[in-house]
């Protein structure tokens, strides 16, 4: 199949150009859906330039550099597609932005996610201030998901089409005036096309299995790694009435809802023999203790959120409530939210103070809703913005 057939098959269509056509910088991974998003635009027309991003210098358990190994794949993809290739490192900003932030808010008990920091103060950040040094108009990703102006000239960002690899979750901390420069090549396709793509191309990383670790630094065994920055620091493991069960590690190892890990087993029980799991309901930081419950328990649930340092990705629009409650001017939005990744919306109202605070109130309870984790809102397939839950 002609390269021309490939790409009209899923309706993408050339660049309008003057003969002077736009210089896109590509955020190229290693993986299957950057490389993708590098082949559209080329075949598009634009002029591509691919840069890799160094951004965890540290070899895993098995001595392997995970960054090395994906560089690989870049240059392996790179050239197939035809374009150049480059490497610029931003090793201490994501240390210093991003995984010592992650590492603090573990301290604190609570359930960072690094992967939201990492877009906003990495790809976003230094990557959007690099592409400007070489003059380039965009930069683009394999992120899947989209992007639509206003009237006014504001950028808006959507969801992508294949609502099961959607990561406009991990993009709610951005701005409309960033959005503007952002291309998403692939927020139209779905994962199988885009590895129908990479393989009608001859791309070398066009079955390469998804990243599933922690942003840049890759699948390591949870616990073990963070415990050579953090340490540990055993505790009792409690039900929530007061009987001790076990001990734990450290709380910054545990999070909300966690049913595995904490060596507990289960305990059988009920007519049916069915074995109940033990969750993790709370942490008492004060007191180094675990409380767990055999099951899931009212505990777990929460029917209000409170979200802080809201990011609203543009203004919000001048038809949503504005009411008084005590003191406070409130503006009301009815919405749907996802309390963690590729959970399904759920509807809710949201009532928005100021200084960035927002509360959510869910139609139903939500359960293990994980402070450290971001609540983002959506107005049908519009990412409004999103906050860290506190």
């Amino acid at each position: 199949m002609q390269t021309d057939e490939i790409f009209a098959r899923y309706g993408i269509k050339k660049l309008e150009s003057d003969g002077n056509p736009p210089t896109v910088v590509v955020g190229m991974s290693g993986g299957v859906d950057s490389s993708v998003s590098a082949a559209i635009l080329k075949w598009q027309g634009y002029n591509v330039i691919c840069l890799f991003m160094k951004n965890w210098n540290e070899q895993d358990a098995d001595g392997v550099c995970t960054s090395e190994a994906d560089y690989s794949d870049v240059k392996r993809a790179a050239e197939v597609i035809g374009i150049p290739y480059y490497t610029v490192n931003f090793s201490k900003e994501y240390m210093d932005n991003v995984f010592n932030v992650f590492l603090e808010g573990l301290k604190k008990g609570i359930t960072p996610n690094p992967d939201v920091l990492c877009n906003r103060e990495i790809k976003f950040g230094p990557f959007l201030e690099h592409a400007d040094k070489v003059g380039a108009d965009y930069i683009a990703t394999g992120h899947f998901c989209r992007t639509a102006r206003n009237g006014d000239g504001t950028v808006k960002l959507l969801k992508g089409v294949d609502e099961t690899k959607d990561q406009s979750y991990f993009l709610c901390a951005l701005k409309s005036e960033q959005l503007k420069r952002v291309l998403f090549p692939v927020g139209d396709l779905t994962k199988v096309q885009v590895r129908e793509i990479a393989s009608a191309l001859g791309l070398p990383n066009a079955q390469k299995k998804d990243s599933t670790g922690i942003c840049f630094i890759g699948e390591r065994r949870f616990r073990e790694f963070i415990r050579g920055y953090l340490g540990n620091k055993p505790g009792d493991i409690k039900t929530l009435g007061g009987e001790t069960v076990g001990r734990h590690e450290g709380l910054m190892y545990y999070t909300l809802g966690q049913r595995k890990g904490m060596g507990l087993g289960g305990t059988r029980g009920g007519a049916d023999g069915r074995t109940d799991r033990w969750f993790v309901v709370l942490k008492d930081l004060e007191n180094n203790i675990l409380y767990v419950n055999n099951g899931e328990c009212p505990e777990m649930f929460r029917k209000e959120v409170i979200v802080s340092n809201f990011n609203w990705i543009q203004p919000l629009d001048r038809e949503h409530s504005a009411a008084s409650i005590g003191n406070a001017s409130v503006r009301t939005i009815a919405c749907a939210a996802k309390v963690r990744y590729r959970q399904p919306d759920q509807k809710c109202t949201a009532e928005v103070y100021g200084q960035g605070q927002v509360k959510l109130i869910f139609e139903k309870p939500q359960r293990s809703v994980t402070p450290g984790q971001w609540a983002v809102l959506y107005d049908g397939e519009i990412c409004l913005g999103g906050g860290e839950i506190s």
